[in-house]
């Protein structure tokens, strides 16, 4: 298993640029374009064409499969607080798929997304088969699952709730994930109110399984990511978390504790032998400098604006400065 994995990864390194780059791109500006054709003739007429219909599919509409992917943003009018929800919508799907193609390549985002889109169909397609239960399927929580997939590789990076508040990726991540639990309960509970108001068992099974399409959506997340999922929550609350990384957050709470007199002034006069600054190089992710760990090796980020030193532990898992 070990060398499969070594070989599954290998080929996808030594192939990152192959597929179909910036695909998000192109699946917001399909988006985009759908929402705004849509408000010609008959508003659900182009949308009801892409979107996903199990029964359609069922006759021979084939493309429903994969063509929903550019019916996420919805359809509406023309009013400003719809082209922004729209925008919003748009812009939340892209970034983090644009950052995951930046670290990973363009193959394996594109195995990403496919993979996601291939287990919501046949999700869907057996529970229409076996249920007789035709529900629609979207790509948002496909894309919520890129943006968990962020998150994970880098919890401790600081996104900005609403354009301007610095919220850790963390604490954004258990939000979002406490958003799609709410959902399946909701969900779950109005599945149990159909059973009991219709009576039929077949139906009642079937909309609880339909419920569970958000779960079965973060499956990619499961797969790329799921070393680095742990790494969500608290230091505190991993149970499996290693000793060695306790002790090094331990030693790192330590180092930047402050002192019980601090001197605000303290490295003003300070020259060592050679007359250099107390530190050369300093993570801008977890703040360690080559004073406090001097065996820590350090290197610079070429893809950042100016001089952006980096740990070993941070130069291959941060938002690039643009």
């Amino acid at each position: 298993m070990s060398k499969f994995n070594y070989s599954y990864h290998r080929f996808l390194n030594n192939n990152r640029n192959k597929g179909i780059p910036n695909l998000m791109l192109w699946i917001c500006i399909g988006n985009a374009l759908v929402y705004f054709l849509s408000q010609f003739g008959t508003p659900l007429s182009l949308y009801s064409a892409l979107s996903f219909d199990p029964q359609a599919i069922a006759h021979g509409q084939v493309w429903r499969l994969f063509s929903y992917i550019f019916t996420f943003a919805g359809i509406g009018d023309m009013s400003i607080y719809s082209i922004f929800s729209v925008a919003l919508a748009l812009y939340c799907s892209y970034w983090p798929a644009r950052y995951l193609e930046q670290l990973w390549g363009s193959l394996r985002v594109n195995l990403y997304y496919l993979i996601g889109i291939l287990a919501m169909d046949v999700y869907a397609m057996l529970v229409y088969f076996l249920f007789h239960v035709s529900y629609g399927v979207s790509a948002l929580y496909l894309n919520l699952s890129m943006f968990l997939s962020v998150a994970a590789l880098m919890p401790e990076a600081r996104g900005l709730l609403f354009f301007f508040i610095p919220v850790k990726m963390r604490w954004l991540a258990l939000v979002d994930i406490g958003g799609i639990l709410y959902y399946l309960v909701k969900d779950i509970l109005e599945a149990v109110r159909f059973w009991t108001l219709y009576g039929s068992a077949l139906l009642g099974i079937g909309l609880i399984l339909v419920a569970f399409l958000p779960i079965v959506a973060q499956l990619p997340c499961l797969l790329f990511c799921w070393h680095q999922l742990p790494q969500l929550l608290p230091l505190s609350l991993r149970r499996h978390a290693s000793r060695a990384e306790r002790k090094r957050r331990a030693e790192f709470r330590r180092a930047s504790a402050p002192k019980q007199q601090p001197n605000p002034n303290w490295a003003q006069n300070y020259q060592n032998r050679a007359g250099e600054r107390p530190y050369r190089h300093k993570c801008l992710v977890c703040g360690r400098t080559d004073t406090e760990y001097p065996d820590l090796e350090f290197r610079y980020c070429s893809k950042c604006k100016g001089y952006c030193c980096y740990c070993i532990d941070h130069i291959n898992n941060h938002v690039h400065i643009q």
